[in-house]
């Protein structure tokens, strides 16, 4: 069997998943390709392309998708899958290029297509006609790829109408972060990693944070990341006057441990997160996590008061009670926090990622081809996608 999984660009958390997929899935007899389009324009502009695999392939490295033009990008993309040939394609939600072009490559060749997405529905606002397009080419796919259980319930729709699901591909390298390999210390610090964009709230987290050093704690507040809001935060911090907040650059994966080796507890005070996978990071470096109850990972790996503490990230008060309630708990407690948050973790593992994608295309493989009606086909071959990140850090008033 060959398979291809597609993106816009495989940045950051993508690179290990895909070296322990092509591994694994290789000792499974199935051959594993990837194909990213651009090589500019992603949001992790810390990441860049530095892929030497020869099953790994970038199509435009030196563009962004407004450099292009959708029918190259088309063209590029589907010559690419005419030379590999596989049997099953695997992309993201068909609002972009790389699932709306290979779920369109897969009908026309009689292929399959398996369509992930951590994005909830209830999270993306769109019209009634645009939702409804969207809704009937996603009922072609022939699974649905979904980070966890708890999405089901927003993907009721498709599963009502027959579409498979199935789980995992929200996790990252647990044992990277793992602390024993780390022989991580204990201190007074709790560490925040995020871009310094608005939807991240860290304007909520530093005024929650000023109520904290009013109580005396001796506990520190580390924030490592950069972005268009930083100067603005740093002038937010000075006139609050907090004395005990750092805010140190964005730093790369390899270099992530270090920092939560130094840190007591991990804080995201997101607004909105489609997962949130530095939350996975932070909990497979042992530590207890307080977080906002709008990341999505929170539904699935905070257990309120047994690895951490949950809170509304538009109320700077629950912030200030979420972060002293974990600062008065006491130091056997607060161990046992962060002993389960390895187990809680465990679960969104490379090894069971690996063994449900490998179960589901083997029944996917075995399964017969459903070919398209006449109007269906027509409008998969019409729609292109798009590369919309434009929205992914500004802030949904309704929700705010």
């Amino acid at each position: 069997m060959k398979i291809v999984i597609l993106n816009n660009d495989f940045r950051v958390y993508w690179k290990s998943r895909l070296a322990y997929l092509h591994q694994y899935l290789a000792s499974q007899n199935i051959d594993m390709y990837a194909i990213e389009l651009f090589g500019k324009g992603s949001p992790y502009t810390f990441d860049t392309v530095n892929n030497t695999q020869p099953w790994w392939t970038c199509l435009f490295p030196n563009d962004s998708s407004i450099d292009l033009s959708k029918f190259d990008i088309k063209k590029a993309l589907h010559e690419a899958l005419d030379d590999l040939q596989p049997d099953i394609v695997i992309g993201p939600s068909i609002v972009f290029f790389p699932g709306a072009l290979g779920i369109s490559w897969a009908k026309k060749n009689k292929k399959k297509f398996i369509m992930f997405d951590d994005a909830k529905p209830s999270q993306v606002k769109r019209n009634f006609v645009v939702q409804g397009i969207k809704n009937l080419i996603t009922l072609q796919a022939d699974s649905l790829w979904l980070p966890s259980k708890s999405y089901a319930q927003e993907y009721t729709y498709f599963h009502d109408k027959g579409i498979p699901f199935f789980y995992g591909f929200s996790c990252i390298d647990n044992d990277f972060f793992n602390p024993i390999t780390n022989c991580q210390p204990k201190s007074k610090t709790i560490i925040c990693i995020a871009r310094l964009v608005p939807i991240k709230n860290i304007d909520n987290l530093l005024k929650a944070w000023q109520l904290i050093e009013r109580q005396n704690t001796g506990y520190h507040l580390v924030i490592v990341g950069n972005g268009p809001q930083e100067v603005s935060l740093k002038q937010l911090s000075l006139n609050l006057s907090v004395k005990t907040v750092e805010f140190i650059e964005a730093v790369d994966n390899k270099t992530l441990p270090a920092y939560f080796k130094r840190s007591d507890a991990f804080i995201l005070p997101s607004l909105s997160e489609t997962w949130g996978l530095v939350v996975n990071e932070a909990m497979a470096a042992g530590l207890p996590v307080l977080l906002s109850a709008r990341i999505n990972a929170a539904h699935d790996l905070l257990k309120e008061g047994v690895n951490g503490f949950g809170f509304d990230p538009v109320d700077v008060n629950a912030i200030y009670n979420a972060i002293l309630k974990y600062i008065n708990t006491n130091d056997l407690l607060k161990k046992q926090m962060g002993n389960a948050s390895l187990k809680l973790v465990d679960a969104f593992s490379f090894e069971r990622m690996g063994k449900q994608l490998a179960d589901e295309l083997n029944r996917l493989y075995a399964k017969p081809y459903i070919l398209p009606g006449i109007i269906t086909a027509t409008i998969i071959s019409l729609w292109h996608g798009r590369y919309n990140t434009s929205g992914w850090d500004k802030i949904d008033n309704n929700k705010a």
